[in-house]
């Protein structure tokens, strides 16, 4: 039976959102999809099956087109911004999208927030989550609410910070939060919730509280994981919280960035557990799985390589904004990858970057680059003043200090490939492409690729990964700043 109702889904990009519109269309309901940059879209299976609209949540006018002849819309937007949360963004989206659902007449929303103690101490990022649910139901539009645990699936944030730190780490030293309650919720019953509350009308003006059926520690989820694997592995308690702290050792040991991983552990200060059982009265028909079997059917879905979508994906919301920092790894290379946008063409951009070394040096802690070469030559390597032909104008196959330059593509690309002597192999590449939504931006990126060789190889990548913060991060920074000289001097 095919519904005749039009479904709007905000947040299409990102891990919930990804998975909730094909659940939506087996379910026979016609779905579109509101997304700032429809190009994030592509390779997804489903694409040629929904309507898709362009918009962006802070633009009123934009919503209302989007809302017309929508029946239910689905508010998956999150406010993190490169991972920092930004409250009166996320707030004014909500206030935006409540009015213009009032506008264009639609019947509901329905809401995906977090489990949170209200009376308790929020942390920033879950103050904000609920501070949106409690705008749009200020809203004349009936709302739904709601309020899940942290997701365990193939690809979910809590799931990799789980099964990387364990895989890693025979030993773990836990920090208190590792012993809060929490009741983390396997991505299938919360899609299952999502979709069902569009049949079930006494949800209606509902705040409900999902989670999985048992009550676990992060070290509880840990150990569960390792049980799944059959990892031996160690827990060492200490009575302190330091959620920085954790979340930069996150950032360390796994693919994750810190920012990322940060309002995960600033949750876990607080028992995060469901204390009503509407969900239970409302979905008689859901019962949801333990931490144990959603952990097991995950590593399955890792395994058979099907993961749908992954953490990462929400990284870049319908709120806007380029991911400032990515690290993945594919087919065997480690990936460290910055962007920034530059309201500069990507000439300009260009003209910036391939300018970069000889006698101009690398902008940023140029000294750490000629120890790197000093010690490249001292092994028996190339070092680093081999220096450039030119000192703006640069071709394939020419030498860059201790680079070679691999491939030149005019205004769009520059990689250089690492001569110095590694336990692997290593690319350097600079990119400036037109933004998606503004031609006259830019969209500045510079990846770092390593291929590591053995064992030796990947504990080098490892080593090097927290000077790469400062360097790369710097070497971005003053490029971009080189880049705008540029602009104002033409």
């Amino acid at each position: 039976m095919t519904h005749k109702k039009l479904i709007l889904v905000t947040g299409a990009t990102g891990y919930v959102g990804g998975r909730l519109v094909p659940k939506l269309l087996e379910a026979g309901y016609r779905v579109r999809c509101l997304v700032r940059d429809p190009s994030r879209l592509q390779g997804c299976a489903w694409l040629n099956k929904v309507e898709v609209a362009q918009g962006d949540a802070l633009d009123h006018d934009e919503l209302v087109k989007a809302m017309q002849g929508v029946s239910a819309a689905y508010y998956l937007i999150h406010g993190m911004q490169g991972g920092k949360v930004n409250a009166e963004r996320d707030l004014q989206a909500a206030r935006n999208f409540a009015q213009a659902a009032e506008d264009a007449g639609i019947e509901r929303i329905i809401y995906f927030g977090e489990l949170v103690d209200p009376t308790s101490h929020l942390s920033p990022y879950l103050r904000a989550r609920h501070e949106t649910g409690y705008l749009l139901r200020y809203g004349k539009v009936p709302v739904t609410e709601i309020r899940a645990g942290m997701i365990v699936g193939s690809g979910s944030a809590l799931f990799e910070m789980i099964r990387y730190l364990t895989e890693r780490e025979p030993l773990l030293i836990c920090p208190a939060w590792y012993f809060s309650q929490a009741q983390p919720i396997a991505i299938r019953d919360a899609l299952s919730y999502l979709v069902d509350t569009l049949k079930t009308p006494d949800t209606i003006g509902r705040v409900i509280e999902v989670g999985g059926p048992t009550r676990l520690t992060y070290a509880d989820m840990l150990m569960g994981y390792a049980k799944e694997r059959n990892l031996k592995r160690w827990l060492i308690p200490t009575p302190f919280y330091a959620p920085r702290l954790s979340a930069y050792w996150v950032h360390m040991v796994t693919p994750i960035h810190w920012r990322v991983v940060a309002p995960l552990i600033e949750g876990l200060r607080d028992n995060l557990i469901v204390r009503d059982d509407t969900a239970r009265k409302l979905f008689p028909q859901i019962q949801p799985i333990d931490f144990q079997t959603a952990a097991h059917l995950a590593l399955g879905r890792i395994q058979r390589d099907t993961v749908e979508t992954s953490w990462s994906d929400a990284l870049v919301t319908s709120l806007g904004d380029v991911k400032p920092y990515e690290f993945t790894v594919e087919e065997g290379l480690f990936i460290e990858r910055r962007q920034v946008i530059l309201d500069l063409p990507a000439e300009t951009v260009f003209r910036s970057y391939m300018g970069i070394g000889g006698e101009r040096g690398w902008l940023y802690m140029d000294w750490a680059w000629g120890m790197r070469g000093w010690l490249d030559k001292a092994i028996g390597g190339v070092g680093l003043r081999r220096g450039r032909r030119r000192p703006d104008e640069i071709h394939p196959g020419e030498a860059l200090d201790f680079w070679r330059v691999e491939s030149v593509e005019k205004n769009k690309r520059m990689r250089l490939r690492a001569e110095m002597k590694l336990p692997g192999k290593a690319w350097l590449q600079f990119d400036s492409t037109p933004a998606p939504d503004n031609k006259k931006e830019t969209v500045f990126t510079v990846t770092a690729y390593f291929e590591p060789h053995g064992l030796f190889g990947f504990l080098y990548w490892y080593a090097m990964w927290p000077f790469h913060k400062f360097i790369f991060d710097g070497l971005t920074s003053r490029l971009a700043s080189r880049a705008r000289v540029l602009g104002h001097s033409y």
